[in-house]
């Protein structure tokens, strides 16, 4: 199926049932689909995401993944307030390339239309470019909690995501879609073209997973699909990342980790492969304990392969992280001089 068809049946799907939710004030195409042509194809492993605004107060519950006339959606809501001005969404990463582009599904009021040519006027300005690598930066040292009294894999995660985003602030820096799932394979690309490779494979080495073989890869994604398909079984929990660990999930979480195995791209898919297993771990700690231990074997044995064992070594490891920003910065600053697309 082509881009555009997909769109088509997103656009439906917001005008028959999502429309009909109270407090609907509009929807748009949020992540990768901005960053696509019509005429290209959807990848069997990639979903829409489509985001609802919805009236200020608290939003019911995100659809998350669904199957839609043979099309994979990701729906959630987002109260209006969060959008703000365009200057407030032009200086989030994650959400101004939403509106770079002609992204507005329905907009019964005309705000999201205004909102989303002001953000594409300036949207490739200097002084936004630099806001938004700033917003990174910002969220990689404030943005998660590393609590000993967590729960492990809450912990993993609040030293993985720090570090996943660091390939955020390099994206930002060079106009491209901050993809969360290929976020390392975009910022290869990236620095290949700017000729920052180096720093590509030190990013490799923050992550742990610098010499990781694509046969250790096939080996950590097997057990982790094992847990992934006993997790969607018992999850209860409504986490925020719940409709991920589900059968409308797993070609993205699964069949798109072992694509980019396959053809050996294997470094590449760690950082889902981890993020997900921790997320199956999570599950068990919550909805069904009996599993956790069953399964940590297997997850365990991943984090030791990316050199985590203990708090301890999250806490050197995030410390490590930070310590790394500096460099970081300076690459995204050679970007953003080199780059034509940037204004101003």
């Amino acid at each position: 199926m082509l881009v555009g068809q997909a769109k088509a049946v997103a656009r439906q799907w917001v005008l028959e049932e999502a429309g009909a939710i109270p407090g609907f004030t509009g929807a748009f195409f949020h992540g990768s689909a901005n960053w696509l042509a019509d005429d290209a194809p959807l990848p069997a492993t990639s979903d829409l995401d489509v985001m609802v605004v919805l009236e200020n107060g608290e939003p019911p519950r995100k659809p998350g993944k669904f199957v839609h006339r043979g099309v994979l959606l990701d729906a959630a809501y987002l109260p209006g307030a969060q959008l703000g001005a365009a200057a407030e969404v032009l200086g989030r990463y994650h959400l101004a390339g939403s509106f770079h582009a002609a992204s507005v599904i329905a907009d019964p009021t005309g705000r999201l239309t205004d909102l989303q040519r002001a953000v594409a006027r300036e949207y490739a300005k200097r002084e936004w470019v630099r806001r938004r690598c700033e917003h990174a930066r910002d969220r990689i040292l404030t943005a998660f909690a590393l609590r000993e009294s967590d729960p492990f894999p809450t912990q993993v995660t609040a030293w993985l995501f720090p570090t996943g985003i660091t390939t955020h602030l390099l994206l930002a820096a060079g106009l491209r879609n901050p993809t969360v799932r290929t976020r390392y394979l975009a910022a290869r690309e990236l620095l290949k073209n700017y000729g920052e490779l180096d720093c590509y494979e030190d990013l490799l080495r923050l992550l742990g997973c610098a010499e990781m073989s694509q046969a250790r890869a096939e080996t950590h994604l097997a057990a982790l699909a094992a847990a992934f398909d006993a997790a969607a079984r018992v999850i209860e929990t409504p986490f925020f990342f719940a409709a991920d660990i589900s059968d409308a999930g797993r070609p993205v979480a699964i069949d798109g980790s072992r694509e980019l195995i396959a053809r050996g791209d294997h470094r590449e898919a760690v950082f889902w492969v981890a993020a997900t297993y921790a997320r199956c771990q999570l599950v068990f700690h919550h909805d069904a304990p009996e599993l956790y231990a069953r399964f940590e074997r297997g997850y365990r044995a991943l984090l030791g392969d990316l050199g985590i064992a203990s708090f301890a070594d999250l806490e050197r490891r995030h410390g490590e992280t930070a310590d790394f920003l500096p460099r970081v910065w300076e690459v995204a600053e050679r970007i953003m001089a080199a780059n034509p697309g940037i204004e101003g």
